[in-house]
């Protein structure tokens, strides 16, 4: 099983107004993040609006991503759908793409069980050959992992990874606790990075870092190195951008970022919005503090 570690960004994905993907555009991101730094790249995670994207596009962008990394960082692909059928296909289709990774998301409208939710995740894992992140985001889901579902998964041979964004560092520390090294944890952006990587994380999969990619990745390695002070403080400043993103859409406010640093991401795909006036003021602030 390929290594991951360190900082992921979640990628916006940029569509124009009549839906086509501005794969010039994500290129000249991906590029600019690998040489910032970064460890990977996690196209089709919450950032990039998945959920608002069709096939084509989602394709797009995977592709527009593994073509640009060259295989300098993995590209971990987000999957996501309602049917295991389409998810499994999704996760074939991005391997068959050059992608090295599967992160797995479940999108529910009627509830699942315990072991409905466990057989959608193993079925992904089932159907491909490269190592598959288990993400589970409560706010947004309908229907999360329990912990004993996570341990069950974590004996799947593929299933190496987990990106939990619940806002709950102590459930971070209870998956750690019950299934040790055979499943790593990456943060969330609703977590905090350096306490995450404290208690045994192995870095984060978060949109911000798409806008703070050097910082992220000196914090990362502040903590890698056991510099805790010095991971701490870097972490306080960048604590920010991380309240800006908790506070406004999503997608909204990290594509405002990304247009104020010059790449033209386009706006949220509707009916989401583009953040108002005041609210891209407090972005703005945010990074120029930082700069």
């Amino acid at each position: 099983m390929s290594e991951f570690h360190g900082v992921f960004p979640y990628l916006v994905s940029p569509v124009d107004a009549d839906g086509t993907v501005r794969t010039n555009v994500l290129a000249k991101l991906c590029d600019d993040l690998i040489g910032a730094g970064v460890h990977g790249l996690t196209p089709l995670g919450s950032t990039g609006e998945f959920a608002y994207l069709n096939a084509a596009q989602r394709t797009a962008i995977v592709q527009a991503t593994i073509e640009v990394a060259k295989g300098r960082v993995p590209v971990v692909a987000g999957v996501a759908s309602t049917s295991t059928a389409d998810a499994v296909a999704q996760a074939r289709a991005y391997q068959a793409l050059g992608a090295d990774g599967i992160l797995a998301i479940l999108e529910a409208y009627f509830p699942l069980t315990d072991v409905q939710v466990e057989s959608y995740f193993r079925a992904i894992a089932d159907a491909v050959d490269i190592p598959v992140v288990i993400y589970t985001n409560p706010q947004f889901q309908r229907s999360d992992l329990t912990l004993d579902v996570i341990a069950r998964l974590a004996e799947h041979p593929r299933i190496g990874y987990i990106k939990d964004a619940s806002t709950n560092t102590g459930r971070l520390l209870s998956i750690m606790n019950r299934c040790g090294d055979g499943l790593r944890v990456f943060s969330a952006s609703a977590h905090i990075p350096a306490a995450v990587m404290l208690i045994g994380g192995l870095g984060w999969m978060a949109g911000p870092a798409c806008i703070i990619p050097r910082q992220s990745v000196k914090l990362y390695d502040l903590c890698k190195a056991g510099r805790w002070d010095e991971a701490m403080a870097l972490q306080r400043r960048l604590w920010r951008i991380n309240e800006a993103f908790a506070r406004f859409n999503l997608a909204a406010c990290i594509k405002a970022g990304l247009s104020i640093q010059g790449y033209d991401v386009g706006d949220p795909v509707p009916p989401q919005a583009a953040l108002t006036a005041d609210a891209r003021k407090v972005v703005e602030a945010a990074l120029r503090e930082l700069d």
